[in-house]
């Protein structure tokens, strides 16, 4: 890539050089003036030649950075660097790489996840929803990850508005994590997102149905075999990707009276490496409930 860089720099120094000379020797009344007239035409012909090789390497160089942003990306959540991941993304909050700026909607959703001041956690879920969006308009139509992290999102501003209105959007939730999974069957996560949407709106309690019930013509709903379906799934695709998956799988059996099985699935959340805030709420709801169970 450097010795490409190279030789377009040194074919623009040229064609620079060679359109100066060739406009001092016309100021000078260079007597052979029609071929210089025809040579300076060339060099102009030449102009968008060197302006599309110029813009060539400068969108190869910016891919080559966006890429290297990505990788120590990755790293950085892999190893669950929450705050450095964060500080390492904002600074490209206006790139227009759908790639990096759904991970900076993640990132901010993590930091708003970890805090423990409800001011700042609404602040930086609403920052993250506004990375979200962005995402969704550059790769709506190529990236599965940026209508997830949308949904996502929209979900958890939803906290911040009244019932009606986060039922309002249900619908809207619901296709964005189909439209993930029709891009990348293979997202575990996705796949279980939509077992969640599943499960939430069969257990929902009976008022706010009556609200679906006033916003929708026919409201959302849904069972717990539905997201019991989705949830093991997701396990099929990635076993044990995610301690919430499994917390998740534990209560749609409960909730189905499948007691011995509910039992193994909370035990594997209860025993889940805790990592992530994630993690640490699945812990804890899992000890609950199997304290309720002995």
């Amino acid at each position: 890539m450097a010795s490409v860089r190279r030789a377009v720099l040194l074919l623009c120094r040229r064609y620079a050089n060679s359109f100066q000379k060739l406009t001092i020797k016309r100021r000078c009344g260079d007597w052979r003036s029609g071929y210089l007239t025809r040579t300076k035409m060339y060099l102009i012909g030449l102009m968008p030649v060197v302006h599309a090789a110029l813009s060539a390497v400068q969108k190869t160089e910016s891919s080559e950075s966006d890429k290297k942003t990505i990788r120590i990306a990755d790293k950085l959540y892999g190893e669950n660097e929450v705050d450095q991941l964060y500080e390492h993304l904002k600074p490209y909050e206006s790139s227009n790489n759908s790639e990096i700026i759904w991970r900076l909607a993640r990132a901010t959703c993590d930091k708003a996840k970890s805090t423990s001041d409800p001011a700042l956690r609404k602040k930086l879920m609403y920052e993250a929803f506004g990375y979200a969006e962005k995402a969704l308009s550059l790769g709506k139509d190529i990236d599965f990850a940026c209508h997830k992290w949308y949904a996502i999102m929209l979900d958890y501003v939803g906290e911040y508005e009244a019932t009606k209105e986060r039922i309002s959007k249900a619908y809207q939730i619901r296709e964005h994590f189909l439209k993930a999974i029709e891009l990348n069957p293979k997202d575990a996560t996705s796949v279980h997102l939509l077992g969640y949407w599943c499960f939430v709106f069969a257990d929902m309690p009976w008022y706010q149905q009556k609200i679906a019930a006033v916003v929708f013509a026919t409201p959302p709903s849904s069972t717990y075999e539905e997201s019991l379906k989705y949830f093991l799934e997701a396990e099929k695709i990635d076993p044990g990707f995610y301690s919430m998956n499994l917390l998740m799988i534990g209560k749609t059996f409960l909730r189905l009276k499948e007691t011995e099985q509910a039992k193994q699935y909370l035990m594997k959340a209860k025993d889940y490496a805790i990592r992530t805030a994630d993690d640490k709420k699945a812990h804890q709801e899992a000890t609950e409930l199997l304290q309720k169970l002995k």
